[in-house]
C-alpha cells in the first residue's frame, strides 16, 4: 500500500449521484476532480415538498457538483420532483448504463481514496468479458482481516459504497423483482448460505422489497447477483469510506456503527488472485454483524423483531 495516485487520470466514465448533502458531495467530488474523468454523469434527485428547506440544499448540492476544472463531458440527469431513493438512484444507473458500456458509481456520502480509481479501471478491464464477476466494490468491510495474499478477495455479496460494472450486469436489474417467487427464493438462498438465519434474513428482505416496504434499490441488485451465482471484487484493504453516516442519511443512520467513516487506504500495484473462488469466511463475517446472527441464535429471536436493525445499514 502506499500514495501517489493523485495524478491518475481514470479511463472510465463516472456516475455521480447526489441529492441533498452540500457537506459530503463537495468531499467527494473534490476527490473525483483528482481523477479527471473524460465523462461525468451527474444525476440529482428532486426536493421533498415536505421539506421546504430541501430546495435550497439540493440547489447548493447541484452548483458543487459542477464545478468542472477539467478536460471532460458533462450529463446531468437533474429531476424536479423527489422520487425517493429506489427510483431516483436505480433510474440513474439505467440512465448511465444506456449510455456506458461500463463505469464507476459513487453516491455523495462515498468517499474514494485515489487509488480507487486505477483499482476499477484496472479490473473493469481484466474482468470484461468474464461473466463471472459482476460487482466491482471499493469499501472493505472486513475490519483489517486479510483474504489471502492477493489485492482483492471474491465475494458473493454486493457493497455499493463505491463500485463499478458492466452494462452485461445491469441488464439484469429488475426493481421490483418481478420474475422472482417468494416461493422459490428460499430454497435458492440456501444454495449460497449455509446458515439458515443467514437464509431466514435475505428471505425477510426479498419478501420486504417484493412488497415494496423498503425504499431502496441496492437489496435488488445484490438478490439478482445471488441469483446469477455472481462474484464481486472486494479490495483487501478499504478504498471508499462511507462519510454519511447520521441523522440526514436516508438508512445509514447509526453513528456508532463499525462501518462508520472507515479509514481509507491505497492500493499501489494490484496483484490479482488465482483461485476465483468466494470467500465464504469474509461473508459470514460481514453477515454476523449485518444480521446479529450470533445474539439471535443464543436468544432465538424472531427475524421479525430484527429487520428495523439491518435495515439501518445494507450489505
Amino acid at each position: 500500500m502506499g500514495i501517489g495516485h493523485q495524478h491518475y487520470q481514470t479511463k472510465s466514465a463516472v456516475l455521480f449521484i447526489i441529492f441533498n448533502r452540500p457537506d459530503t458531495t463537495a468531499k467527494v467530488f473534490a476527490q473525483i476532480k483528482t481523477a479527471r474523468p473524460a465523462r461525468l454523469y451527474i444525476a440529482a434527485d428532486g426536493p421533498r415538498d415536505s421539506y421546504p428547506q430541501e430546495s435550497e440544499l439540493c440547489e447548493q448540492t447541484r452548483k458543487i457538483a459542477q464545478q468542472i476544472d477539467w478536460d471532460c463531458e458533462v450529463k446531468t440527469l437533474f429531476r424536479e420532483k423527489n422520487m425517493g431513493c429506489k427510483q431516483a438512484v436505480s433510474s440513474a444507473i439505467n440512465w448511465f448504463f444506456d449510455n456506458e458500456e461500463e463505469g464507476i458509481i459513487l453516491e455523495d456520502d462515498c468517499l474514494p481514496s485515489h487509488s480507487f480509481f486505477r483499482f476499477c479501471d484496472e479490473l473493469l478491464d481484466k474482468y470484461r468479458l468474464d461473466t463471472r464477476i459482476r460487482h466491482i466494490s471499493g469499501c472493505n468491510l472486513q475490519r483489517g482481516h486479510i483474504w489471502g495474499n492477493s489485492s482483492y478477495y471474491f465475494s458473493n455479496m454486493t457493497h455499493v459504497w463505491g463500485w463499478a460494472s458492466w452494462k452485461r450486469v445491469w441488464k439484469d436489474y429488475d426493481v421490483t423483482l418481478s420474475q422472482y417467487k417468494e416461493n422459490e427464493v428460499k430454497e435458492k438462498l440456501a444454495d449460497i448460505f449455509d446458515d439458515p438465519l443467514i437464509v431466514e434474513s435475505w428471505h425477510h428482505i426479498f419478501k420486504e422489497v417484493k412488497a415494496g416496504k423498503i425504499d431502496t434499490w441496492d437489496y435488488q441488485l445484490g438478490l439478482i447477483n445471488f441469483f446469477n451465482n455472481s462474484l464481486s471484487v472486494i479490495p483487501n484493504y478499504n478504498l471508499v469510506s462511507n462519510i454519511g453516516f447520521g441523522e440526514n442519511a436516508t438508512h445509514s443512520t447509526d453513528t456508532a456503527s463499525l462501518f462508520a467513516n472507515i479509514p481509507l487506504a491505497e492500493i499501489n500495484d494490484i496483484t490479482h488472485p488465482l483461485y476465483i473462488l468466494p470467500e465464504k469466511r469474509a461473508d459470514i463475517f460481514t453477515l454476523n454483524y449485518f444480521f446479529n446472527v450470533e445474539q439471535r441464535r443464543g436468544r432465538q429471536n424472531p427475524v421479525t423483531k430484527k429487520i428495523k436493525r439491518w435495515l439501518k445499514l445494507k450489505a
